[in-house]
């Protein structure tokens, strides 16, 4: 075996990392431990030890511009000594002379991930990226070659990587690590007592110290989902099929299709189910809530629906709906704030059934606030990840209910063969 030296000097702190044995991996760190470095070289050295024919292995961040701003220096520094290692600056790979390749991808283009395989992958900032993306695109990548995976990132609340930290202390295929500042000795005494003076507790605990307790720092909805879960409102929500269900759709262009089903229930609103999909556009969401079998009452989406254009074919995005069955109503437009006040009142309503809603309620936890770095403040104006989707949703059914049962109660029973109700109501 060849002996390379690419420059890399490990942090005693990382050896867990290097060393592991399992085949997933957990990994959550204090901020600048110097955790991104640590990938890299780790998946560097896996791309030279494997193998396997043309070997493939992945970093992924939450989003493209943030892969090639955080790890493409590094992968360049630590790979490109390699003898006969090439760097292709448009794809933000290196190729090496056994075959071995190691890429660059942003999770907001979750769809340019299918269809590959991997023999290995690391999701940098796990809790930033939409939950769904691991086990519908990444995880069917790696079956067929036995591939690896690692989740790593800083504590941001009780969100999927809280949940994905806990799974991997009990569960016999994982590994995991915590490096807090105040255990690492990664950063120096009196640095942490300057960044514990320009922090709140609360932003110091889950920056610095690892500490998934709370909501996520900045959120809008995280109080009022725990709340929700501590006074049970969060378990078992059964469908009933003698009640119609309603739909609130916040429809992507580029982004995902987001829709929550609901129920009413005497005064509770029963959250049913929720779906999101991204790339098939309003075909593949009207097949979709049709495969569901609900019954349904109304379907409602936001006002854009009927200026924006679906396809080049000059039909407004409501017309197509049209076509395809489906009678949107209007949700009306208020200011993003406005909807966010009324979604933190009208939550206090609801009961989520926590399967069917887990991915839905993962974005209301995770939607937060814009941190403005310059000012060191949170702006007024929410922060634009795959959690938005989800919460606009959200936002219009809070919104739009009451005009929604209103419009419901007026509106003639449409009935088919049978006496039964056609599947869009």
């Amino acid at each position: 075996m060849q002996r390379i030296e690419t420059g890399y000097v490990f942090r005693p702190q990382f050896l867990p990392l290097h060393r592991r044995k399992r085949r997933f991996f957990a990994m959550c760190c204090h901020r600048r431990a110097g955790k991104t470095v640590a990938i890299v070289n780790d998946l560097i050295d896996s791309a030279l030890r494997c193998e396997k024919p043309n070997p493939r292995f992945a970093y992924i961040a939450p989003f493209y511009g943030q892969a090639k701003d955080v790890a493409w220096a590094y992968l360049k520094q630590y790979a490109l000594p390699v003898p006969g290692a090439k760097a292709n600056e448009s794809e933000l790979r290196v190729d090496f002379q056994s075959g071995a390749r190691v890429r660059l991808y942003g999770a907001d283009n979750a769809r340019g991930l299918r269809g590959i395989y991997l023999d290995g992958v690391a999701l940098d900032e796990y809790g930033d990226i939409n939950p769904t993306v691991f086990p519908e695109v990444i995880r069917p990548s790696l079956a067929d070659r036995g591939g690896w995976a690692m989740f790593a990132g800083t504590s941001r609340g009780k969100n999927h990587f809280a949940d994905m930290m806990e799974t991997a202390k009990v569960h016999a295929e994982w590994d995991w690590i915590i490096l807090k500042a105040s255990e690492s000795g990664i950063l120096p005494p009196q640095e942490l007592q300057s960044l514990r003076d320009g922090m709140s507790d609360e932003q110091y605990q889950a920056e610095l110290e690892c500490s998934f307790s709370g909501s996520v720092i900045g959120a809008y909805f995280g109080k009022e989902i725990q709340a929700a879960e501590d006074a049970g409102r969060i378990g078992s929500v059964p469908y009933q099929p003698e009640v119609a269900v309603d739909t609130w759709w916040d429809l992507g262009m580029a982004d995902e299709t987001a829709i929550w089903f609901t129920q009413n229930i005497g005064r509770e609103i029963h959250v049913i189910d929720y779906y999101a999909e991204s790339g098939t556009g309003l075909v593949g969401a009207a097949k979709a809530i049709q495969g569901k079998g609900y019954v349904y009452g109304t379907h409602n989406a936001p006002h854009d629906i009927q200026v924006r254009e679906w396809s080049g074919a000059g039909r407004s995005r409501i017309e197509t709906a049209a076509g395809l069955g489906i009678r949107f109503a209007i949700v009306p437009n208020l200011p993003v704030q406005d909807g966010i006040d009324a979604a933190r009142s009208f939550i206090s309503r609801c009961w989520f059934d926590r399967v069917k809603t887990a991915d839905g309620r993962a974005g209301l936890t995770n939607y937060r606030k814009t941190w403005d770095d310059k000012r060191k403040v949170f702006s007024s104006t929410p922060y634009h990840d795959w959690s938005s989707n989800p919460a606009d949703a959200f936002r219009y059914l809070a919104v739009g209910h009451k005009t929604a049962v209103a419009a419901r109660n007026k509106a003639p029973v449409r009935r088919v063969s049978g006496g039964k109700m056609g599947w869009m109501g």
